[in-house]
């Protein structure tokens, strides 16, 4: 057996399951989630009809590069979307999700033999980068958040010693749970960390499509053309169609950037067995050459962080995200309670579902930095939300002596 698995810290969501064992909610409300950061809206239909007229491929076995027509699908919404040119034969790569190619890149890209292999990630962060930084026997080292900056990451925390070592360094913006967005002074600050110390950065923006301000976020691709970087060197982004087309179930996305990377990751990719399925591409394509019901999406979560928002920052600490469908709110002190102890007692009470901070984050220079806040997903529908949102309210006003 591979020893490194023994690595493996268990999944926020097998967590919450032992902290939830034992707890029967109250069974004349019904349940509502806030967990689990899972699209719920409707897959549009177009995406669907795409999926079924694309069955005949399923005669044939799909290339791992993925077919000519998806690629260039990929490379067009990248120049309607950031402004950004990447040839489509080299510069980009269709993928499984952002998720299995997070960790699939890591195994590529880590060279474990090194000594002190290091891979850099936020805290909190998604548990993905822990373990393929983990599974390629690298060492994570975790850059904190500030919550001062609406919890963007404070990399100047990182100590240049670990920057020596460090082989690959994920990002996440917007970010996973705190949806802060990286400005370009920052994406700068990095390139030159990258340059001066050589290793890649892995950019995750699966989130890069709900946002609530007038500016849509900026992507890593768009950040390098903007500092002179149009080669892209040491960066790959990583972008998906589950949270912007709401077909988590499709598992469809695609990297772009670095061509020398790229090349590396298709290989990997090649022997790995992770080529996308005919249908899934066709539905790929499908949904990357259309924008109108990711402006419909978009709509509809404005919607509900519109409403939400003002309910929940009546009563505990909560402020609207850069981006992304997350409220990453703070446990009131006057509860007494940690962020599991509050998590557990609110379905227990109320029968909703949060996710705890701390289930997200690491010890580090002996902080939690999500200790004391839960990560809530707006992902129901509107009127569920906002029926959530008003029992979370009652739930604080019923401990608040």
């Amino acid at each position: 057996m591979n020893p490194l698995l023994s690595k493996l810290q268990p999944y926020p969501f097998e967590r919450l399951r032992q902290l939830f064992a034992g707890v029967t909610p109250p069974a004349q409300l019904r349940p509502i989630s806030l967990g689990m950061g899972e699209p719920r809206h409707p897959t549009p239909a177009f995406i669907q009809q795409a999926l079924v007229q694309s069955l005949a491929g399923l005669a044939n076995y799909p290339s791992t590069a993925g077919e000519p027509r998806l690629r260039q699908a990929c490379a067009g919404w990248l120049q309607r979307r950031y402004g950004v040119a990447v040839n489509p034969d080299t510069q980009v790569l269709p993928i499984n999700g952002s998720r299995e190619a997070l960790f699939a890149f890591a195994q590529t890209v880590i060279d474990a033999s090194r000594p002190g292999a290091t891979v850099v990630c936020p805290n909190p962060f998604y548990q993905i980068y822990e373990g393929a930084a983990l599974l390629a026997g690298a060492t994570p080292w975790y850059a904190p958040s500030d919550p001062a900056r609406n919890f963007a990451v404070d990399w100047d925390s990182v100590p240049e010693s670990v920057w020596q070592t460090t082989q690959l360094l994920f990002v996440c913006s917007p970010g996973n749970p705190t949806g802060a967005v990286m400005p370009l002074t920052e994406w700068e600050k990095l390139f030159a960390l990258s340059d001066r110390y050589g290793f890649v950065i892995a950019s995750d923006e699966c989130y890069s499509e709900i946002y609530f301000q007038g500016e849509p976020p900026l992507g890593g691709l768009e950040a390098a053309a903007k500092l002179g970087r149009s080669d892209y060197r040491r960066l790959i982004a990583f972008t998906s169609l589950s949270k912007r087309s709401n077909v988590p179930g499709l598992r469809s996305g695609f990297v772009a950037g670095d061509p020398a990377l790229i090349q590396s990751f298709l290989l990997y990719r090649t022997y790995h067995g992770s080529a996308m399925g005919p249908a899934v591409q066709g539905a790929s394509i499908a949904a990357w050459n259309d924008e109108a019901h990711v402006a419909e999406n978009r709509a509809l979560y404005r919607e509900k962080f519109t409403q939400v928002t003002p309910m929940l920052s009546a009563v505990m600490e909560v402020a609207l995200p850069d981006a992304g469908f997350y409220l990453w709110a703070k446990v009131p002190d006057h509860l007494g309670m940690s962020d599991a102890e509050f998590a557990r007692a609110l379905l227990a009470q109320y029968n909703v579902t949060v996710l705890p901070g701390s289930y997200l984050a690491r010890d580090s220079a002996g902080i939690n930095p999500g200790a004391q806040r839960v990560r809530m997903a707006l992902v129901a529908e509107t009127s569920e939300c906002v029926e959530a949102a008003a029992r979370i309210v009652q739930f604080i006003q019923s401990h608040t002596h």
